[in-house]
């Protein structure tokens, strides 16, 4: 397979942090930081997809690379899949990796990791979770869960994802983090679905796929990244990349 392109989706128009992506840390916005943590992945080429000037200098400025992109995306996964006709037009990318944009701390290697259910040919989508260590987690419908039936020790194939404590009964719950990687044909059949039922109830938009019968694979991982949804969590990502 050719190598990925990791595309990050960026718009200033966040609800609860407008202009998130130039949020500065650690002497950079936040954004560039992205790219960073997206190059140390050593995988792919990372690239920027963004419907703001702004967004797309500061990044130009740091040495990275962005795409243009519209303003009337409802999701990231529309606006990377326009980035990626954008971009490789041939369709010579295999892979698509979808980043999302405030995890300035994510290390490389989680990235990496997305795409390592793409390795069974009968896996449409990959993507990560964490082993759940605090309580308070389990109950927390902001804590997305992944429930899925064991493939190996560190791999199991998604039946469901809830914003509720599941699976019921003794045994771990998991942490899904939101790093896609698709096969390209999963993506373009994807955002041309519908929103699906449960999508809508759940709030979530990979029901969507399960809903239309695609498989999705869950890499389990040992870690879980920041993502930055306040200010407070700038200040949060700060120390983190000081510690490193």
């Amino acid at each position: 397979m050719s190598e990925p392109l990791i595309l990050i989706p960026a718009r200033m128009a966040s609800t609860r942090f407008p202009g998130k992506p130039l949020a500065m840390i650690a002497g950079k916005p936040m954004i560039c930081h992205v790219i960073d943590r997206a190059n140390e992945a050593g995988i792919g080429q990372p690239v920027v997809a963004t419907d703001a000037d702004e967004i797309a200098d500061a990044v130009r400025a740091h040495g990275g690379e962005a795409v243009m992109t519209g303003d009337h995306h409802q999701s990231g996964s529309d606006r990377i899949w326009e980035a990626a006709c954008r971009i490789d037009p041939q369709g010579t990318a295999d892979i698509i990796i979808n980043l999302q944009g405030d995890f300035p701390t994510v290390p490389g290697p989680l990235i990496a990791a997305s795409a390592g259910p793409l390795t069974e040919d009968a896996c449409d989508i990959g993507t990560i979770a964490v082993e759940i260590e605090q309580e308070r987690e389990k109950t927390d419908p902001n804590v997305v869960k992944a429930v899925g039936s064991p493939l190996t020790a560190s791999r199991m194939r998604a039946l469901y994802f809830t914003r509720a404590a599941a699976p019921a009964g003794d045994g771990p719950l998991y942490h899904h983090i939101g790093i896609y990687a698709y096969r390209r044909a999963a993506l373009e059949r994807f955002i041309n679905l519908p929103p699906s039922p449960l999508e809508l109830r759940e709030r979530l938009e990979q029901l969507r796929a399960l809903e239309a019968g695609m498989r999705i694979d869950v890499e389990i991982v040992e870690a879980t990244p920041l993502g930055v949804d306040t200010p407070a969590d700038l200040e949060r990502a700060e120390r983190l990349l000081a510690e490193h």
